[in-house]
């Protein structure tokens, strides 16, 4: 704890420091590998909508002993058509959700589980979604994600600057585009407490965000006016001096919801918590990344830009050269100066005989 606290503070005096800005390409390079394979997972497997969004039906059996294996039988049995997805949820429930049924077809279903299962109709929960209702709940969803990026972008362009509203919407989009195609990929059911997740994870990554950008602010106040540093070594120092910071915040908000989807859902069979904590575990993860290393240096990329802080680096750039040249002369002169004085002449002492 000693070393990391002193890490901190010379990452804060800027006595060491990581070129997060120079390196940017990197960042991007990795960032756009993890967006490929995102899109691909998205074009090839898509997201699978719970019923929430797609409309269909729901029948949860409890019961001690039961396996998917025999769900898949009675379904079977039951003569009904189409697509089925059976799960498991914890060790005593199964889960059969199917499209659209009619009445007669949903009937068949339960009574096809009663029989397998040994109980009545009534010990099933059967739950059943139309079409215009998943309709209407997918909408209210994307109103909810675009209104929030709506109203973020808006506060950050009043509280900051249009530039760090535009890098920070880069960076959440980014966050929950990652999100997305690694729900895609492992096959997980969107559903409303994926949303939920979803917007969780949209206002972490902001929060972390703006606690960099706060900092780069700070640093960049009065920068035009000393020319010591350009507005990425301002800002490539903000970054630095709230590393300890991020990592600590989020290290601290990832081991509870890691808890909850690698204890809850994977242990202990909580399969209700596992469609908001996998949310909300990628969505920390990825939103630290990116206010590191994808907001603050397309910040710093788009300022660069502005002619006053092109000036700026000629300026620091000039300055660089000039205090090298110095530093070399007076290196050069010091051999000659010592050369020309010679050994140091000592008095004759008087002996007394």
């Amino acid at each position: 704890m000693s070393k990391l606290s002193g890490l901190g503070g010379r990452l804060y005096r800027g006595e060491t420091s990581v070129d997060f800005i120079g390196l940017r390409r990197r960042w991007y390079a990795f960032s756009g590998v993890l967006i490929l394979a995102s899109a691909v997972a998205l074009s090839v497997s898509g997201l699978h909508l719970g019923i929430e969004f797609k409309g269909g039906s729901s029948f949860t059996v409890t019961k001690t002993d039961i396996s998917v294996t025999d769900a898949q039988a009675a379904v079977t049995a039951s003569g009904v058509t189409g697509e089925t997805i059976i799960q498991k949820i914890g060790t005593n429930k199964v889960r059969v959700q199917t499209g659209a049924l009619s009445v007669a077809d949903s009937n068949a279903i339960q009574d096809a589980l009663a029989s397998k299962f040994g109980m009545t109709t009534d010990a099933i929960d059967t739950q059943i979604v139309g079409p215009s209702w998943g309709k209407e709940i997918t909408r209210k969803a994307l109103y909810g994600l675009f209104g929030f990026l709506i109203v973020v972008l808006l506060y950050l362009a009043m509280a900051f600057e249009p530039k760090m509203a535009i890098a920070a919407i880069v960076a959440v989009i980014h966050d929950v585009f990652i999100t997305v195609g690694i729900y895609a990929l492992v096959g997980f059911d969107v559903t409303p407490a994926t949303v939920i997740g979803f917007l969780t994870i949209l206002g972490y990554s902001l929060y972390d965000t703006v606690v960099v950008f706060d900092k780069v602010r700070e640093n960049t106040r009065t920068i035009t006016s000393t020319s010591k540093m350009t507005y990425s070594q301002a800002a490539n120092l903000a970054v630095n001096q709230t590393l300890v910071r991020s990592f600590n915040t989020s290290l601290i908000a990832l081991l509870p919801v890691g808890s909850i989807l690698f204890v809850g859902a994977g242990l202990l069979g909580a399969g209700t918590l596992k469609d908001l904590s996998l949310a909300l575990f990628i969505g920390l993860a990825t939103g630290t990344y990116s206010s590191i290393f994808i907001a603050t240096p397309i910040l710093a990329r788009l300022r660069e830009r502005e002619p006053a802080m092109m000036a700026l680096a000629k300026r620091v750039a000039v300055r660089g050269t000039t205090v090298a040249a110095v530093a070399t002369k007076v290196s050069e002169a010091a051999p000659v100066a010592a050369e020309k004085r010679g050994p140091r002449n000592q008095p004759k002492r008087n002996r007394r005989r």
